[in-house]
């Protein structure tokens, strides 16, 4: 073939088939974060997200705080007996208990439906938010969009992030809800994903809440009558709602501890 009209195809096959727009890029400063914003909001567009969610978007801030609290995490790195003293573990379990005979008929009719006992229930809401009381007060969509933008964990975060934009499509979240560093919300802190795959009711309350941690759990392959400890058919389903190993063993340990009585010790 001529070489003139080899170059003529290739021009007319680029005319035809233009590249595909650059995703957004991550940074890890302030700096580039409105240039990412507006790079992200043309690829949330031509995924389907709407006025809302894009507007919400576009008026979210830099989240500096919650950068420094995802590099500053250091408490994941400690031993599990470290780990417990400073979550406050014996106390997670007193208070556990009490609320255990507070909240029975709800306890005993979400373990009827999903097959999720008390403890592990009441194990994470403690962990999470100490029974409600500390949800944070952060800017949830600033907070998941930051992430997304960082260079460190994007992919994890983008996730969310386009939860977040349809939950708020959806008017189940707005553009000013709050929550915590990362972006957790309610009483058993749900990241956005989870709120759109598991929440049952209102997460800022207890009956939303728990039924609705029951729900990932089962979702993550809970099975009733089995047990929950590390190396047991459950543990997995505590593993999915949190990464650390450290959590997720002090889950498990809060829990017996909850539902058999004893102390918060191994």
């Amino acid at each position: 073939m001529p070489r003139r009209t080899l170059f003529a195809l290739l021009a007319l096959a680029c005319v035809a088939s233009p590249l595909p727009a650059l995703a957004a890029q991550c940074g890890n400063s302030a700096a580039g974060f409105e240039t990412w914003k507006q790079q992200f909001a043309s690829e949330a567009r031509q995924k389907g997200v709407g006025a809302s969610g894009l507007a919400a978007l576009m008026g979210t801030s830099y989240a500096s705080r919650t950068i420094a609290a995802d590099r500053g995490m250091r408490s994941f790195k400690l031993s599990l007996d470290q780990f417990m003293v400073k979550r406050g573990a014996a106390t997670i379990v007193a208070q556990g208990r009490k609320l255990k005979q507070t909240h029975a008929a709800l306890l005993a009719s979400i373990e009827q439906r999903y097959g999720v006992p008390p403890g592990p229930l009441l194990a994470i809401w403690g962990m999470e938010t100490a029974f409600g009381k500390l949800r944070g007060n952060e800017n949830m969509l600033s907070a998941v969009a930051t992430l997304a933008y960082d260079c460190r964990r994007p992919e994890f975060f983008t996730d969310h992030l386009y939860a977040a934009l349809k939950l708020i499509d959806r008017g189940t979240l707005s553009a000013t809800t709050r929550g915590s560093m990362h972006g957790e919300y309610g009483q058993t802190q749900f990241m956005p994903k989870a709120i759109l795959e598991y929440a049952v009711g209102n997460l800022d309350s207890p009956s939303g809440a728990l039924t609705s941690t029951a729900a990932f759990l089962k979702g993550h392959g809970w099975k009733a009558g089995a047990g929950y400890q590390e190396g047991q058919p459950n543990f997995a389903a505590i593993q999915g709602w949190n990464a650390a190993t450290v959590y997720q063993q002090a889950i498990a340990l809060m829990g017996r501890q909850i539902d058999g009585g004893g102390t918060a010790q191994r």
